[in-house]
């Protein structure tokens, strides 16, 4: 964090604890005049790209239609702190390829879709600091026994999603592996089933929600490699909805709201916080 955004996010963060702001329906802090903030609270209903395929993060229930997971209690907690409730909120479908042409076309207000923060996406998007860390990990079929971390992937067929940074680290990593790309991670699991691919390999959260759906045909290899920090995308450029933004995300990794996001989510099938949760930016 520059020493300019870790200033905002201080100000902001203590301004909006000091009245009352946080979790608070009553007291709105008041914005600068066409700032991004002014402009969502006026609206009165933040706009969010997520993913609806990512189950624990990012996941629409067939049934009822809702949103789940932990990108979607997060965002929830943002609407919140922005329009005065968790319900003034519209999710937006968005895939990797998206992302970017999302938020400079003002479709979404933000990006809340394991996002990870990257140089070359940094060119294109703003970030906040990290609200997750992610680590990569493989997905194989249940009896599989050949498989036992990712150097094992080469001469295989590994699916991941195009556009996502598990593609670079995945060539990186296991050059001789042949990958296949996808629009979406979902693709994959059937493909898997049928042997039609070897093995699935993108970020541990996403491969944990996928597991949880084929518990007895396939396996999480749990050996993560490399480490992916998740950050809240915004349009370039906007760096006082970023301030406000960080300010937020440190109150909630302090005041037990992100724990509790965490718990609500990924705690339901035994997921562990441990290193997935970052320490808490300056106060």
């Amino acid at each position: 964090m520059t020493a300019f955004r870790a200033a905002l996010a201080a100000l902001v963060w203590l301004a909006l604890a000091g009245c009352g702001a946080f979790g608070s329906s009553s007291q709105r802090p008041a914005f600068p005049e066409g700032s991004t903030m002014a402009l969502v609270q006026r609206r009165g209903v933040l706009t969010v790209g997520i993913k609806f395929d990512h189950p624990l993060f990012g996941y629409k229930d067939p049934a009822t239609g809702r949103i789940t997971g932990f990108d979607a209690e997060i965002a929830r907690l943002v609407a919140k702190d922005l329009t005065g409730g968790e319900r003034n909120i519209r999710f937006i479908e968005t895939m990797p390829r998206d992302r970017e042409d999302f938020l400079r076309r003002g479709v979404v207000d933000v990006v809340l879709a394991t996002y990870s923060i990257t140089p070359a996406r940094r060119e294109l998007v703003g970030f906040t600091e990290p609200y997750y860390y992610a680590g990569q990990d493989v997905l194989v079929r249940a009896d599989d026994t050949a498989v036992h971390d990712a150097a094992d992937l080469g001469g295989r067929k590994v699916c991941t999603a195009r556009g996502s940074t598990s593609v670079d680290r995945l060539r990186a990593n296991v050059p001789r592996a042949e990958v296949v790309l996808v629009d979406t991670y979902t693709e994959c699991v059937p493909a898997l089933i049928t042997g039609r691919i070897d093995a699935i390999s993108t970020d541990d959260t996403i491969l944990l929600g996928l597991m949880t759906q084929r518990p007895e045909q396939v396996r999480l290899l749990r050996k993560p490699f490399g480490k992916e920090p998740y950050g809240i995308g915004v349009r370039y450029g906007d760096a006082a909805f970023l301030g406000y933004l960080d300010g937020l995300i440190a109150g909630y990794l302090r005041d037990g709201r992100w724990d509790r996001a965490f718990r609500d989510t990924l705690g339901v099938v035994g997921a562990v916080a441990g290193q997935a949760k970052p320490s808490p930016g300056p106060r």
